[in-house]
């Protein structure tokens, strides 16, 4: 009947709880979509692999892995690998260390925590260093540091540049004193690179903390960092509980270290390349 056309439509309430979802709950393909870290938004894949793993919402910058790290850093073709071969022991017999071990390299495709290499930026040649949080949170063992210092002493010897890209959860507890001996090792390589009148650059990225904050991470003649990236030597908790202060809640991030001069500036990923290519024509004769 016509009169049922001007009826007033009956809605049931649904409390919004029940009609919003998380964005983790969303089904949607992953092959379109992923999830900020951050934000904790969808965003389109491709944007954010074009963004080179930035968000483009909340401009988180989401960790990078080795080879990822060297394919936006290095000019094309122009990495070397060096000190490849080397591979960790299991010096002190940890339980399980070295299945551990064989496990990271199927998994990561890389044989240490850290990876090296010869090759130019911007046309400008230098020795490069990128560690990944992949193999054991980049933590600093014998190899780590064997490599990080046979890639100063081949820089002195080539009169090139370093620039390392640190990231680590610190020290490697499994191989005891000989992964702290790799602080001082690594801290004299740097040492006799600057005394042959080297450049050294340093980018730290998320997370950079313990025994590398406290040794070759912040030695560098110019330190840069990502935005965002958490650095410092210990935990919040462990500080806080010492000294019996609360800490700002943005303590131990790079804008905080920046703002405290331990950094010398926040670069962020789109602009690194660019950066680390002018310094070094800067600062190479």
């Amino acid at each position: 009947m016509i009169k049922d056309l001007f009826k007033k439509a009956r809605y049931i309430s649904v409390p919004l709880a029940q009609r919003v979802r998380k964005a983790s709950e969303i089904d949607l393909p992953p092959d379109l979509y992923c999830l900020c870290s951050g934000c904790k938004k969808m965003v389109f894949r491709d944007d954010y692999e074009n963004a080179r793993k930035v968000c483009p919402l909340c401009g988180r910058h989401e960790r990078l892995s080795a080879p990822e790290r060297v394919l936006i850093t290095a000019d094309h073709g122009s990495f070397t690998p060096l000190f490849d071969e080397l591979s960790s022991a299991d010096p002190l017999g940890f339980p399980g260390y070295s299945q551990k071990i064989e496990v990271l390299q199927k998994r990561t495709g890389l044989r240490e925590a850290v990876v090296t290499g010869r090759c130019t930026i911007e046309g400008a040649p230098a020795m490069l260093a990128v560690m990944d949080s992949r193999f054991l949170m980049a933590s600093m063992g014998s190899v780590v540091g064997e490599k990080l210092t046979r890639l100063f002493e081949q820089a002195i010897g080539e009169k090139l540049p370093v620039i390392v890209f640190a990231a680590s959860g610190g020290a490697r507890m499994q191989e005891g004193v000989l992964s702290l001996m790799q602080m001082a090792k690594v801290s004299g390589a740097v040492g006799a690179h600057s005394a042959a009148g080297g450049l050294y650059i340093t980018v730290l990225t998320d997370p950079t903390t313990g025994g590398v904050t406290a040794s070759f991470a912040m030695l560098g003649d110019i330190i840069l960092s990502e935005p965002g990236a958490l650095i410092g030597f210990t935990g919040r908790r462990v500080i806080e509980g010492t000294i019996r202060q609360k800490l700002p809640d943005d303590f131990q991030s790079a804008e905080f270290q920046r703002a405290h001069g331990f950094v010398d500036r926040i670069v962020p990923r789109a602009q690194m390349r660019e950066t680390l290519g002018k310094l070094l024509k800067w600062h190479t004769k």
